[in-house]
């Protein structure tokens, strides 16, 4: 199994690349007061929420249009300079770390809803527009936004490293809903790809080689995108179960006897313990599911009734309705705040995610060994995932200072991987490859397929600038 620097605790720069007095002076001119090298601001724009650490990058440019995107770019291009866009920096994988230097490309401000196409069920957005602004824009034509990721990224960011999260197992990852795309490439130059027409068979598809690309491409500054009628029915209800695959294996019956759930969310006894503790709630500390159906109010009443009765064949206890909007919220609240629940019961650590993905039919396998190893590991972990499509993810929480329990918690990691591949899955069902899986990629595709990625990528980007050192090396290997 080839690993990120051999589970090293930061990204280090491989290259050294020169921010001149020259470019600063360009950038000034250019940019004013939009431009910063302050090192508090450096340093906020060069980290996310993983566990790995670089160098801040060189200056931070806020971009306030298209054409700023497009000019930043041109100049860092004329300077060689890698060019690192940066929307909330809720990534996990090390997408946002500058280590090659550079510029960090802040696109928050960019957060305007341009169309609204309600007839059509489509919008299009600006890439600092966040899934919870959208979804408030679009909520006096009854419609909404599906996709979920937990925090409330940008649409830019979600497009760059393909989301999708709790609501995929009813409406699909990004991949499924972005229809087209503005994009700032490597010289500069502004594209469009894509329509707001339903489908196309006009060349290549480069709407889906953008969605996915982490920023390594090009700059998406637009998005458009589907939307969905809200449902005229959404129930919500908690279900604990005496073991996790007993949990599993209602899950695996739900999604093959083909009940439309709209979510379905394993969190485990020791999450729901967090859980409780930070958002103050009383759920049974067992392991839980979370599920959500929409429909209309008998096609709700049914599917509810399908699961509860699969559910009691595994033993299932304690099914429990949220009936209410804002019950409902409360509960898929907690549920995004599982991570910062779990940050928060070890002071001072971090958490070393996994993101596997395997298909429904093997999802018992692959998880409840991973379960036994990590449990004779003695490391804290939480455990949730989307299990109606086979993602799950396990936060080891670590000491970052401890080389110990950081090389254990990559072990954790390397086993679960190797075990999900094998199955057939992959090593990343939404989170992207960043920096910390760059070796299970080689893995996962093999040594053709990933020196066809770096072809394309080439061809696109033939210096190099666009948030280099993710997803794959330069020059050929897996390392940086």
């Amino acid at each position: 199994m080839n690993r990120f620097n051999e589970c090293a605790p930061e990204a280090t720069r491989a290259t050294s690349v020169a921010f001149s007095a020259t470019l600063q002076l360009a950038l000034q001119t250019r940019f004013g007061a939009k431009l910063s090298t302050a090192l508090v601001l450096r340093e906020q724009h060069g980290r996310d929420e993983s566990a790995l650490a670089a160098p801040p990058p060189d200056a931070v440019v806020f971009a306030d249009s298209t054409q700023d995107v497009a000019d930043a770019v041109r100049l860092a291009s004329e300077f060689g300079v890698p060019v690192i866009p940066f929307g909330v920096g809720s990534s996990l994988e090390g997408h946002l770390l500058a280590v090659q230097g550079g510029i960090s490309l802040d696109l928050s401000r960019m957060n305007q809803v341009l169309r609204i196409n309600a007839e059509d069920l489509t919008v299009t957005v600006q890439t600092g527009v966040t899934r919870k602004q959208l979804n408030e824009a679009v909520k006096s034509t009854g419609l909404f936004f599906p996709i979920d990721p937990g925090a409330d990224a940008t649409l830019g960011g979600m497009c760059a490293t393909r989301a999708s999260g709790t609501n995929a197992v009813r409406y699909g990852t990004m991949r499924e809903n972005v229809l087209a795309l503005q994009v700032v490439t490597a010289s500069g130059e502004v594209i469009h790809t894509g329509t707001r027409a339903k489908k196309s068979a006009a060349g290549y598809d480069l709407t889906r080689l953008m969605v996915g690309s982490e920023g390594t491409l090009g700059v998406i500054t637009e998005v458009t995108v589907r939307l969905y009628p809200l449902p005229e029915a959404i129930s919500a209800a908690v279900c604990s179960f005496p073991s996790i695959e007993a949990a599993v294996r209602t899950t695996i019956q739900v999604i093959q006897l083909g009940i439309p759930i709209a979510r379905v969310e394993l969190i485990d006894a020791n999450t729901v313990r967090m859980v409780n503790r930070h958002s103050h709630l009383s759920l049974r500390e067992e392991p839980m599911l979370l599920m959500e159906f929409h429909g209309s109010p008998s096609g709700v009443k049914e599917q509810a009734e399908a699961v509860q009765e699969i559910a009691g064949e595994f033993g299932a206890q304690a099914f429990e309705w949220a009936s209410t909007p804002e019950e409902r919220t409360r509960l898929w609240t907690a549920r995004h705040n599982a991570y910062f629940a779990a940050i928060q019961s070890k002071p001072g650590c971090r958490a070393i995610s996994t993101d596997t993905c395997v298909q429904i039919s093997r999802l018992a396998d692959c998880l409840l060994d991973s379960v036994a190893e990590a449990d004779a590991a003695g490391l804290p972990y939480f455990l949730v995932g989307h299990v109606g499509d086979g993602n799950f993810h396990f936060g080891y929480l670590i000491d970052p200072e401890s080389p110990l329990e950081r090389e254990t918690a990559e072990r954790l990691n390397h086993q679960l991987v190797a075990r999900a591949l094998a199955l057939e899955g992959t090593c990343s069902g939404e989170h992207g490859v960043g920096l910390h899986k760059m070796g299970f990629l080689l893995d996962e595709a093999g040594p053709g397929a990933v020196a066809v990625m770096r072809a394309i990528k080439h061809a696109l980007d033939p210096k190099n600038i666009m948030n280099p050192g993710k997803i794959f090396s330069w020059d050929g290997g897996s390392d940086l």
